[in-house]
């Protein structure tokens, strides 16, 4: 299916619109945490992944390895985080959610979580499940 013509926005300038504006009010709701936006998104991927790599949490956190490299190290001083050697490789290390991240997340989620509300406050039980699959679906289509 194809988007149809139209005069309004584009729906890659929507998507794009919507992005700014979560990470802008995520900003707004971790300032003088301590923990960047990026650094957030990359705990809860940790959050639900017990033990990655460090290029597999760039990947699913949106950033390059490089970046996470430094990303990870101010979040291992403060103890959000551990890393670990991988035992099935000598050479890996596996990055894990620590009981000290595990409690930052717990702090501000309900933060996190009035955004994501007020973000589908207008739409109805269906309407979210619907969005919350069409969103899935675009991103499968261009991954």
């Amino acid at each position: 299916m194809t988007e149809e013509p139209s005069t309004g926005p584009s729906i890659l300038y929507q998507v794009k619109r919507l992005e700014l504006v979560v990470r802008a009010r995520l900003d707004e709701a971790l300032r003088g945490s301590g923990v960047t936006t990026l650094q957030y998104t990359a705990l809860t991927v940790l959050a639900r992944e017990h033990g990655v790599t460090a290029a597999a949490l760039a990947r699913n956190s949106f950033v390059t390895p490089q970046s996470m490299a430094d990303m990870l190290k101010p979040l291992e001083r403060r103890g959000l985080i551990r890393r670990e050697p991988n035992p099935n490789s000598g050479r890996e290390v596996l990055v894990y959610l620590s009981e000290a991240g595990r409690e930052f997340l717990i702090d501000h989620e309900a933060r996190v979580s009035e955004l994501a509300r007020q973000m589908v406050a207008d739409l109805s039980p269906a309407e979210i499940a619907t969005f919350r699959s069409a969103l899935h679906r675009a991103w499968e289509a261009l991954r």
